[in-house]
């Protein structure tokens, strides 16, 4: 396990060296608002959530397929699938579970007031990716480990998506500038930061739309599926109308928004 996170760590740091590094030299959008102003709160959530997890979590995702496995528990298990065979099926399951999960906190309200934590920055980087309230850290961890348990998927299959998620997370919340043609082609498959923009967007069909974090397919699948923002990428509103006060980007009212109404 130790092992594992410091494998994780180590493609969390680089890709967001990376992406941090393409948004600085060749920014999509003009920031609203200064980095020095969001990005400790952002950050400091991120630490905040890894503490959390690390006390009231009595296993985490590795533990819990390392768990699965060892009982011979769960379908790809039941079915002695080949380790290929589980971690392509896992990472496209898991990651459906994910959109799926993710249209969830929008559409139910109490779920909704948590989510909403995410997108209340009133720009979009690569920080915005890991900026997520405790409490809804908290209750995914639960529904991926009930899901890892349920499918029997691999401890492998586990690091390698969850490596891919975060770094796709990151790669899409980034406002860095990708050609249109190179966007165009990427998109089919995977999440861009152009495709995922449109979910940022104060306007509220926009905002309920490009559910996916990482395969673009389940957008096309399931009809939520925007191409562009309304005012084109350059000029559209980022973040929620009710939260638009600068304070509302310090670290203690990024935790109190959700038991709030402005």
């Amino acid at each position: 396990m130790e092992f594992a996170e410091i494998l994780r760590l180590t493609f969390f740091l680089a890709v967001f060296a990376l992406c941090a590094s393409w948004e600085w030299l060749f920014p999509r959008k003009a920031r609203t608002r200064s980095r020095w102003l969001r990005w400790p709160s952002n950050l400091g959530l991120v630490a905040l959530n890894s503490v959390i997890l690390a006390i009231v979590m009595p296993i985490l995702a590795i533990e819990a397929a390392s768990l699965a496995s060892q009982s011979n528990f769960g379908v790809l298990n039941w079915l002695d699938s080949p380790l290929s065979v589980n971690i392509v099926l896992s990472v496209l399951l898991l990651d459906c579970l994910i959109y799926w999960q993710h249209r969830m906190f929008h559409k139910i309200p109490l779920l909704w007031r948590l989510h909403r934590v995410h997108h209340a920055d009133r720009d979009i980087d690569v920080t915005t990716g890991a900026r997520f309230h405790p409490i809804e850290i908290w209750l995914s961890m639960w529904i991926k480990i009930s899901a890892i348990m349920v499918l029997g998927v691999s401890p492998i299959a586990v690091l390698i998506f969850e490596i891919l998620l975060n770094g796709s997370a990151m790669f899409n919340h980034s406002n860095g500038y990708l050609p249109k043609q190179a966007d165009r082609i990427i998109r089919k498959l995977v999440v861009t930061p152009d495709f995922h923009r449109v979910h940022h967007s104060v306007i509220p069909n926009e905002t309920h739309s490009n559910f996916g974090f990482f395969l673009s397919i389940w957008d096309y699948l399931f009809t939520s599926y925007l191409a562009q923002p309304k005012k084109g990428h350059r000029h559209v509103e980022i973040g929620l109308p009710i939260f638009k006060d600068v304070s509302e980007q310090r670290l203690d009212r990024l935790l109190t928004q959700p038991f709030r109404n402005q």
